[in-house]
């Protein structure tokens, strides 16, 4: 079932209609595990007349805005995990990945999987917006990868984290979830929508900044220096996602911040 749903995901951007069926054979197989159950359905009767309400009128209107506006909502709410009937597996439960760590659980996350979907309907270009690229690529490129380990290594200077390398069994497991389920639904709400609506109506700078501060405060129950660490990273996907257009180069970088935490710092953050 989640490799079915993480393939639909891969192939949201390119193959549409095999994306929906992968993704329409993923919620019957969660269905079936009970990983969905019967209050899911309402939810995805009333997102699906929704897009089916924007395919039937395209044209600009008060009831594309509204639509619009209610798909947003209905990806927000996923992203919360507010809506009942999803009943994510935890893949790890309250365990220490090493010494120093803070106790951490990590699920398989359907109903934030399901954002990409909501928003591609809000916005064709969600995967692939127009480029702002700046004059020296490659130094942009090189600037941005090496920003990954620099703010972790900014986060051990603020006591936030510490050096502690890992290895843990359930890796694999961690990568299809943090990649699919997490990277790119998160990627695809703050930076593939909201960023380029932003962009549109404000320039580039401004949809930058906000973007990535709303990023950051939505990690607020993490404490400040998360959120201020959020931001900060909130601006490096940004930089990609402004710099390129793509989605999925966001999505990357993100994976591999979250990825590289993982593996050589403590996560999700320092046991003091």
């Amino acid at each position: 079932m989640w490799i079915m749903l993480a393939a639909a995901l891969a192939a949201l951007q390119s193959a549409r209609r095999l994306a929906l069926l992968l993704a329409a054979l993923a919620a019957l197989a969660g269905f079936y595990y009970q990983v969905l159950t019967w209050p899911v359905l309402p939810l995805l009767a009333g997102t699906a007349a929704l897009v089916a309400l924007r395919r039937y009128d395209p044209t600009p209107s008060w009831q594309q805005i509204l639509s619009e506006a209610l798909l947003v909502l209905i990806a927000l709410g996923l992203l919360l995990h507010l809506f009942p009937g999803f009943n994510n597996p935890v893949q790890v439960d309250g365990i220490k990945v090493g010494a120093r760590s803070l106790p951490f659980s990590f699920f398989f996350n359907f109903d934030k999987a399901l954002i990409p979907f909501v928003l591609l309907a809000c916005l064709p270009t969600l995967f692939r917006a127009r480029a702002c690229p700046p004059r020296y690529p490659w130094v942009a490129a090189l600037a941005l990868i090496a920003a990954v380990p620099l703010l972790l290594c900014c986060a051990v200077l603020l006591g936030g984290l510490a050096f502690e390398p890992h290895f843990p069994s359930w890796l694999p497991a961690f990568m299809l979830a943090n990649l699919f389920f997490v990277s790119l639904a998160e990627e695809a709400l703050f930076r593939g929508y909201l960023q380029q609506r932003l962009r549109e109506a404000l320039g580039g700078l401004p949809a930058l900044a906000i973007s990535a501060l709303l990023f950051g405060l939505v990690h607020f129950t993490g404490g400040i220096l998360l959120v201020i660490f959020a931001t900060l990273a909130g601006l490096l996907y940004g930089l990609a996602w402004h710099w390129s257009g793509r989605l999925w180069l966001s999505t990357a970088l993100h994976f591999a911040l979250n990825l590289t935490h993982l593996l050589f710092f403590t996560y999700p953050a320092l046991h003091h």
